[in-house]
Parts: C-alpha cells; structure tokens; sequence
C-alpha cells in the first residue's frame, strides 16, 4: 500500500548509509541508490546532500522525510484497525511524558484494560514536544502530558491540575517545615530535571520571572530519570523540584515530604490530547472517568 521508496527513505535516513540500509532491508546497494534517485526525480528535488562525509538531509528532504514517516504511520494505523477489527482486538496507542508516567496514568491505563478486555495499550514515553509530533504524523493515537499545546488539529481534554513543590527526605533538616524560601533553597544541593523536561521549563520560567535562574543554585546534578531523582532525595543527596503528581506513591508511604516554595506558584494542567480526526469519543470518556474515580480514592491528591 504504501510505496516501497519511503520505506527506502527512512531507512537510508535512521541508518544514515546507503550499505547499511541496503544490509537491512536485504536489498543491494544498487537497489537502494535507484530508490532514492526515483524520488528525487518523482518530486524535482534533492534529498541529500552528498558534498560531505556524511549523508546529510536537504532542506527538502527533512520535509519529504517528516511527511513519508506520517504516511507510513496512517497505513500501519490502517491495517491493524482492519486487523483488529477481524480479531475483535482493540489498539490504543498512548504517549506520556516523564512526570505523567511517575503519576497515575499507567495505573489509569491499566484499570482500562481490565475493564476492556480485548484492548491492547502501547505506552510511549518522551518528551512534550516530540509527544506532539508524534501525535500530529498518527504516530500515537492519545496523549497525556502536562501543559497544551496550540493547534487547530489537536483537540484537548483537562484532567487534572499539578504544582511543583521542594521534594525533601524524611531526615533533611527541612522536612519539618510546612515551606521553604528561596534563599533557603539557594543554599541546598539542588538536583534538577533536565532543562528540555516540562517541569525544568516551569521552574526556569518562574525564576526568571523573579530576575533569576538555575546558575543562582547550587544544581549539583541533573537527572532526566525521575525515579533516580526520587530516589537520590530519599536518601538526602539533594532535594529537588519535582511534581507533585508524579511523588504521590512516595507521599503516601511517607519516604519523602514536598514543600511548596513561598511566593513561588508553579500550578500546570494536566491534558489528554488527541488528534480532531480521532473517532473513538467513548474511549475518551472512560479514560477521563477512571482518572476521576484514581483521584477521588486518593491515588492523587
């Protein structure tokens, strides 16, 4: 169904070698070079540019590569909807980001299943923006991340709304205090989110706001894992800024205290976005109804 030379493409670009892509694709060089050179001839463009050592896109080619990675995701999403539709198997495709995947939401996801029993969920987990992308080329069907984004063909839903707060160990000095200063937080060894993360983008934005920014701390390390985070403050290596959300399993067996920051409000929403072609409205709805009833029995909040 689709052309067999955007299957070439993307390879030639993921690999970025000719020979190795002919090696797993099992075509012959040859064979691959004629593919690529059919395109170019077929859209009057160059796709790469061959002048360097290294095979390099064209500004041409990055389009013609971004729309043959959306066409491919429309025709897989193609056949495993006839596919499931024969097996009576359902499949949801679900992108979080980091901190949304330290919440509820594979719980959320989870109870989903047990309630529809032939749906099959793929958890991805990546960045906003990429989620979105991803979102855009039908890559994933739903979304559920922190923040919005500002698109006409992105629909969005709020589920919920979380703070960032000081995530301090049980022994740390601070832990008795119901909030903690700025200045207080200047003078501790600080472990940060990595600053392309949504919760670093936050606090970055909040300081500035008060003529400051990460460089005024002490930022000992910086973490894109936020289990390792968790886990580094327990054990009183540092604090963090952190989500709420994505510390309540560590709030309700009592391995770590959160405090806000005074006059520091950091409040983000909490979406599922979905493509405005996405057809299935009941699949929304009962994603949105388990999320209510995980928070009203205290999984959050």
């Amino acid at each position: 169904m689709v052309d067999v030379k955007l299957n070439t493409l993307l390879k030639v670009y993921e690999m970025g070698s000719y020979t190795r892509a002919a090696e797993k694709l099992s075509l012959t060089q040859p064979a691959v070079s004629k593919h690529i050179r059919q395109l170019e001839r077929e859209l009057g463009v160059s796709i790469f540019d061959r002048t360097g050592p290294k095979l390099r896109l064209t500004p041409e080619g990055k389009l013609i590569v971004r729309y043959a990675e959306r066409v491919i995701a429309l025709s897989d999403g193609l056949r495993r909807a006839l596919a499931d539709r024969n097996r009576a198997v359902d499949r949801l495709r679900v992108g979080v980001t980091h901190t949304s995947e330290s919440s509820i939401v594979a719980e959320v996801l989870a109870r989903y299943t047990e309630e529809n029993v032939n749906t099959r969920i793929t958890l991805r987990t990546d960045a906003l923006a990429s989620l979105y992308e991803m979102l855009k080329s039908y890559q994933i069907d739903i979304a559920i991340v922190e923040g919005d984004v500002s698109d006409p063909a992105i629909r969005t839903i709020r589920l919920d709304t979380d703070d960032l707060a000081v995530a301090v160990s049980n022994e740390h000095p601070l832990a008795s205090r119901p909030s903690v200063t700025i200045d207080e937080l200047r003078r501790e060894r600080l472990i940060l989110r990595l600053p392309s993360s949504g919760t670093r983008t936050l606090f970055d934005a909040n300081l500035e706001s008060r003529g400051m920014s990460p460089d005024d701390f002490n930022v000992i390390l910086e973490v894109d894992n936020i289990a390792t985070i968790k886990d580094l403050v327990r054990r009183n290596y540092g604090v963090s800024v952190l989500a709420r959300s994505a510390c309540m399993d560590e709030l309700r067996k009592g391995k770590i205290r959160m405090l806000p920051i005074e006059d520091l409000t950091m409040v983000r929403q909490i979406n599922l976005l979905y493509h405005h072609t996405f057809e299935h409205a009941e699949v929304l709805q009962d994603i949105v109804r388990i999320y209510n009833a995980a928070t009203r029995e205290g999984s959050v909040g």
